[in-house]
């Protein structure tokens, strides 16, 4: 689950679950089930432990690609990457610290530089996990002290990589291997899906595009009912796709993804966005992209009236 904001996944997994309670995630969080860490595009996510263990390694080329962009070279010229790493990790080795606590140890080994520009590389070149309380639910927002410590992953085994495939294609499939590398950031994947044969389905798209799919992947009716739902911030249903125009269409992103990294939350009717929402003292305010039906907007207004417990719990 994409997690920029600690509070968002719960509501992504209220949206898709029936009878799904806070509780539910707070506890795998805090049994360390679920961690909360850097993962897919190098931007922070929700992933099942064992999931992190094997699959963080096999991203680990896109992290670093983040951490090598001009961002970080400006701060870390002449500074050794593995040096860096070595010295998050010494740091870390006795547990967890904050964010802060991080950098301030950063900047004694390395003055003249923006420790906290270089906390923020070590965290995408080595795999920290956030402390369960500030990846939980509570106030709205980032968190302003995140505690970091050093987690175990796997050693790279070129099956990780079709375990990453199948998960997201039973997700989102069917899609196209371009999908694929869009929600995760990795590139060349075609050869891999080639290897993969049988272990997948092939479908044609009516543009003529091949779709890929897992072999017992259910195919719903073409009139299957989409009911309306309120899809959080960042959620991947809107970011897992290099053709967005299945979910949104071209004339509406700019008011999805209006500037500086931020991806609203939307509203979906019919299985599209037509809006986007927010939440601000304690009222869920709705803004249609063009008027609704009356249909539409009771069941817009009906889906609201189920959320708003939900939003309002403490």
């Amino acid at each position: 689950m994409q997690a920029q904001e600690p509070n968002w996944p719960y509501v992504g997994l209220w949206t898709r679950l029936r009878r799904f309670t806070h509780a539910d995630l707070t506890t795998l969080l805090t049994e360390g089930r679920v961690v909360r860490s850097g993962f897919l595009r190098s931007t922070m996510h929700l992933t099942a432990a064992d999931d992190f263990r094997r699959l963080r390694p096999v991203l680990q080329p896109v992290l670093n690609r983040t951490a090598g962009s001009a961002h970080f070279r400006r701060n870390n010229a002449g500074l050794d990457a593995g040096t860096l790493v070595a010295d998050g990790r010494a740091l870390l080795r006795t547990g967890p610290l904050p964010r802060k606590e991080l950098a301030r140890r950063l900047a004694a080994l390395h003055p003249g530089r923006d420790s906290r520009v270089l906390a923020g590389e070590i965290e995408l070149r080595t795999p920290l996990v956030h402390d369960p309380a500030t990846a939980s639910w509570g106030g709205w927002g980032t968190r302003s002290s995140v505690t970091v410590g050093a987690a175990p992953v796997d050693a790279v085994r070129p099956a990780a990589v079709r375990d990453l495939i199948r998960r997201y294609l039973a997700a989102f499939g069917p899609a196209t291997v371009a999908d694929v590398q869009a929600w995760s950031g990795l590139t060349r994947l075609e050869q891999i899906v080639a290897e993969m044969g049988p272990e997948l389905r092939r479908h044609t798209g009516p543009d003529g595009r091949r779709l890929l799919d897992l072999p017992d992947a259910p195919l719903p009716a073409p009139d299957t009912p989409a009911p309306v739902r309120l899809l959080p911030a960042y959620d991947n249903a809107l970011l897992g796709h290099a053709d967005r125009g299945r979910i949104v269409a071209d004339a509406d992103r700019r008011h999805v993804a209006p500037g500086q990294a931020r991806v609203l939350p939307t509203v979906l009717v019919d299985g599209f966005v037509r809006g986007t929402w927010s939440w601000t003292a304690g009222e869920v305010r709705v803004t249609p992209f063009r008027p609704l039906s009356p249909e539409e907007r009771q069941a817009v207004d009906d889906e609201v009236g189920r959320l708003l417990p939900f939003l309002s719990q403490r």
